[in-house]
């Protein structure tokens, strides 16, 4: 599994500052989707080591590890949201499918799930075909990205 870049953010998951990983080789490939760099397999190697590298850095600025673009290997995707639970962090996935194995969900506390629709708009309309769900009390977190004074999330 290789991933584009990691950054911390404020807009990918409500009430938490996330370490996201841009996750290459995104299967799901949605048609006019904002981040088609994210289709090819190019990037950085994303090992345990490199995990824990790059959470060392951002130590204390985060309260949790974002995977966005999907879930091209499974196995490696699973062992590593189980490090990052393991460390006391929360956990996120963003993928374009309308649902995942319990392998990924066992170790996950939001999910974010469904194709990118342009004519349904993405997580900020009220017509997504898209769910941001906290699995831990089992509800749909949209409303927490819609518009809200005038600020928009472009999740």
């Amino acid at each position: 599994m290789k991933y584009l870049n990691c950054k911390v953010s404020l807009q990918e998951v409500p009430g938490e500052i996330s370490l996201v990983f841009q996750i290459s080789e995104c299967p799901h490939r949605c048609p006019g989707c904002h981040s088609p760099e994210l289709w090819a397999s190019e990037g950085t190697l994303l090992t345990v080591e490199k995990l824990l590298i790059e959470m060392k850095k951002y130590e204390k600025l985060f309260s949790c590890v974002c995977f966005f673009g999907g879930e091209s290997d499974e196995d490696t995707l699973a062992e590593l949201l189980s490090l990052v639970r393991k460390s006391g962090y929360k956990t996120c996935l963003y993928t374009g499918a309308d649902s995942i194995s319990s392998k990924l969900k066992t170790n996950l506390n939001y999910l974010k799930t469904g194709p990118w629709k342009e004519e349904l708009g993405g997580l900020y309309a009220t017509t997504t075909n898209q769910r941001f769900i906290n699995l831990d009390s089992g509800k749909c977190l949209n409303h927490l990205f819609q518009h809200t004074q005038g600020v928009t999330s472009h999740a």
